[in-house]
């Protein structure tokens, strides 16, 4: 990927930096990335381990109508898969890739939009209690679908938004409006209920991602014990939930999603393919100034 991006910034053959005020320079610009697009997607066909498991066909034309047609909204990217899959990693990593190109992005966690169910852990003596009574913690029901899907639509006509706050820290408690989210020109959400029905047509790309159960499993227990101060045994309690919550409200949604990304693939190849892309977007031919 390296070799693909110095050839690029050594070509002698750019196009001229299109008029992107103009209708026919944007699409001028979404055909050339369509094809820089294309590139990517047979390079990484040959890697040890690619990135892309699997691209929506409909999701080159779809996008490309959305930045010809609608080029000053802001860009939602919409990050899903099932527990300890690696979508928060990859958040992460698309945030401070950004960040490094000098780019303003904003990042949302849809799970600040748990519904607050704190008078429901005091009444079973603790979360875990909650969890094994069959309180189904993860259904669409106990999320703020309309106050989420309200927030995206805000965000994506460039309007700041003031987020709620769920607490991470078994109480329950969702603080209403505590968190201040920008509407910068790139706006990464990530979490299971990013494609719940109500909400998931909201975004311009919907990423998925998929890592193996075994590394699931183990990403999760390690987790949970040393990060959270879990106990081993309800660790495994709680992802044998997760397990069953993952097949029933999270993979339902996989065909949907218009790009499905290997949560194991190696991140420093992520940022590689992010850098390109960068690359070819600002690499152009300047127009020469007229005399």
């Amino acid at each position: 990927m390296k070799l693909l991006i110095e050839k690029e910034l050594n070509s002698s053959d750019r196009i001229l930096k299109p008029d992107f005020t103009s209708k026919s320079g944007r699409e001028l610009l979404v055909f050339y990335l369509q094809s820089k697009f294309k590139q990517i997607l047979a390079f990484d066909k040959h890697c040890k381990s690619p990135l892309f498991t699997s691209v929506n066909p409909n999701f080159i034309t779809r996008f490309s109508k959305r930045l010809i047609n609608n080029p000053n909204k802001r860009l939602l990217i919409g990050i899903t898969g099932e527990s300890a899959s690696g979508k928060s990693t990859i958040c992460k990593e698309i945030k401070k890739n950004i960040e490094n190109f000098n780019l303003p992005v904003s990042v949302l966690s849809t799970d600040n939009y748990f519904n607050d169910i704190s008078k429901e852990i005091k009444e079973y003596g603790g979360f875990d209690n909650l969890r094994d009574a069959g309180y189904d913690l993860d259904s669409p029901a106990n999320f703020q679908l309309d106050i989420l899907k309200n927030d995206l639509i805000k965000l994506s006509e460039g309007i700041d938004i003031k987020a709620p706050m769920y607490l991470p820290n078994g109480t329950g408690i969702s603080l209403p409006e505590a968190q201040d989210v920008y509407s910068n020109k790139i706006i990464v959400v990530e979490g299971i209920a990013t494609m719940y029905e109500t909400v998931q047509d909201v975004f311009d790309i919907k990423i998925y991602v998929e890592t193996e159960n075994d590394i699931r499993r183990e990403r999760f227990i390690s987790r949970a014990c040393n990060e959270r101060n879990q106990d081993e045994e309800n660790a495994i309690k709680h992802w044998n939930y997760l397990i069953d919550a993952g097949e029933k409200y999270v993979k339902p949604f996989r065909d949907k999603a218009d790009l499905i990304l290997n949560g194991n693939a190696n991140l420093e190849y992520f940022a590689d393919i992010l850098e390109y892309f960068h690359t070819v977007t600002n690499n152009f031919e300047q127009t020469p100034a007229c005399s």
